[in-house]
């Protein structure tokens, strides 16, 4: 236990035994990960910076964004003038009464659009899937295709 205080002194932070936040993970907590040499693995995931995320830039996508349908996908797109790309999604319990499904769906648009979010550039691109969409890896295939050309 003094090991980690001393430790934590000497680069100045906060151990575990102080309050600093535990981790998720077995380790004691992220200082402990980074004196031991643990290696966190690189989250795959959409940051804020690469999500549509308040309710206007939802209605001002609907309303004056480009519409463009394909493979019965419907897409609402902006231009801005600089950043990532960034996703919306609708998925309403018109696409399944079942929340499982509907998560899984989101997952789906969710990696395909990681996968296409270089060829994008700086645009807002908001994904309503067609009613029928099951999740699985040929729905991320075919998005993935849509969305590499959709804005071409």
């Amino acid at each position: 236990m003094d090991f980690w205080r001393e430790a934590a002194r000497e680069a100045g932070e906060l151990s575990c035994a102080q309050g600093a936040p535990r981790a998720a993970s077995g380790s004691r907590c992220r200082f402990a990960r980074r004196v031991l040499g643990h290696v966190r693995r690189a989250r795959f995931g959409l940051g804020a910076e690469r999500r549509v995320t308040r309710s206007r830039e939802f209605e001002r996508l609907l309303k004056e964004g480009i519409r463009r349908s394909s493979g019965g996908y419907a897409f609402y797109l902006a231009r801005r003038p600089a950043g990532p790309a960034r996703l919306g999604i609708l998925v309403s319990r018109r696409h399944s009464p079942r929340a499982t499904v509907r998560n899984a769906l989101k997952r789906c648009i969710r990696e395909a659009f990681r996968h296409a979010q270089g060829q994008l550039g700086p645009l807002d691109v908001l994904v309503r899937p067609p009613f029928d969409a099951r999740p699985g890896r040929g729905m991320i295939l075919r998005l993935t295709q849509i969305l590499e050309r959709i804005d071409k």
